[in-house]
């Protein structure tokens, strides 16, 4: 079992993949660009996010990546927040276990800790970190800061950047089907652990 689990928020606990697109939609209008299906988005989306708006709008730096994102999410029809059918029951099952659980995520500080209350997840996380846009950069540091043992480490994400950046730190990975990514793109990076619901998760987590 492992005794430190990282979890990425949008597409692994947060029911996301839906309301994500409707956001780049959003943002592709708002920038008087051709919006996509989401299909199309699940084939070529990839983090750190700015390498996906960068392949539309070479010139596009963060700082106008985040204004435009941050106007979308912020528009009254922009789609409510939703968590994963089990996985939060999941996650308190784990925490009976003693296991120290962080939350490392690109969603913004202004939503992710609201979630948390909505999802009833609070006093559950150890850490959050949010808002961060490379992942690879933080991880070595909370491993570091918190004396994680690697091989008792798991990083569990929903696409390129989570496996890519737990390979970086040298920690197990594990890639979700139900985020981001269609399951071909998962198995391409190579993950410790391709699950495909939530019961296959709970078979590794508590195993």
């Amino acid at each position: 079992m492992f005794k430190n689990i990282i979890f990425d928020w949008s597409g692994v606990i947060k029911d996301a993949v839906e309301d994500h697109g409707w956001v780049v939609n959003r943002m592709f209008k708002i920038l008087g660009g051709k919006g996509m299906t989401l299909e199309e988005m699940k084939q070529n989306w990839e983090q750190p996010y700015m390498k996906f708006w960068n392949r539309y709008y070479p010139d596009m730096t963060l700082a106008e990546e985040q204004k435009i994102y941050y106007e979308a999410i912020s528009s009254k029809d922009c789609p409510p927040a939703k968590v994963y059918s089990g996985i939060a029951e999941l996650i308190k099952k784990v925490k009976g276990q003693g296991v120290f659980m962080a939350v490392l995520s690109s969603d913004p500080v202004t939503t992710i800790f609201s979630e948390i209350k909505k999802f009833d997840l609070e006093n559950i996380f150890v850490e959050v970190l949010a808002n961060i846009h490379d992942k690879s950069e933080v991880i070595h540091d909370l491993v570091k800061r918190n004396n994680f043992k690697l091989k008792e480490t798991v990083f569990i994400g929903d696409t390129n950047h989570e496996i890519e950046s737990g390979k970086q730190a040298g920690v197990k990975t594990i890639a979700v089907t139900w985020g981001f990514y269609p399951e071909d793109r998962l198995k391409a990076l190579s993950p410790d652990y391709l699950v495909h619901n939530i019961k296959e998760l709970e078979s590794i987590l508590l195993k």
